[in-house]
C-alpha cells in the first residue's frame, strides 16, 4: 500500500447521525447498518451507557419470539429492555433478520424519554 494514499473520508458503513433535544436534554443518535446487525447508539451523557443485544429467535413457531439481553450496564431497567424489544420487533416486522445492538446513555430512563427515542429512531431507520 502506498504510504501517501489517502483513506476515504466517508465512513464505510451506511449510517445516519442525528442531534436533537429530547425532554430538554441534547441527544445524539447514530444508526449504523452492518451486514448482520444494526447498531443504534443514543447518548445524552457523552458516553455509551447500557448496551443491549436483541434478536429474533428462529424457531418453528408461527409467532416470532425475541431475545433481549443486557451486554453491559444496568440490568434492572425494564424500560431499556422494552425499548430494545420494540425496536427489534419493528426491524423484524419490516422483513429484516438482522439483530440489534442498542446503546442507551440517557439522563433519565422514563417511559416518555424512551418513547421519544424510539420515535426518532423509527423516523430515521435504515431497515
Amino acid at each position: 500500500m502506498n504510504p501517501n494514499h489517502q483513506m476515504p473520508t466517508q465512513f464505510p458503513v451506511t449510517h445516519k447521525s442525528i442531534s436533537m433535544e429530547i425532554k430538554g436534554s441534547k441527544t445524539d443518535i447514530i444508526i449504523c447498518k452492518y451486514d448482520d446487525k444494526f447498531l443504534v447508539m443514543v447518548s445524552q451523557i457523552g458516553s455509551m451507557g447500557t448496551i443491549l443485544h436483541a434478536r429474533k429467535d428462529e424457531g418453528v413457531s408461527l409467532d416470532p419470539t425475541f431475545n433481549v439481553s443486557v451486554i453491559f450496564g444496568k440490568r434492572n431497567e425494564p424500560f431499556l429492555l422494552a425499548c430494545a424489544r420494540q425496536l427489534i420487533e419493528h426491524i423484524s416486522s419490516c422483513g429484516s433478520s438482522r439483530s440489534l445492538v442498542l446503546s442507551l446513555g440517557l439522563k433519565d430512563h422514563s417511559q416518555g424519554t424512551l418513547k421519544d427515542v424510539i420515535s426518532v429512531v423509527l423516523e430515521n431507520r435504515l431497515w
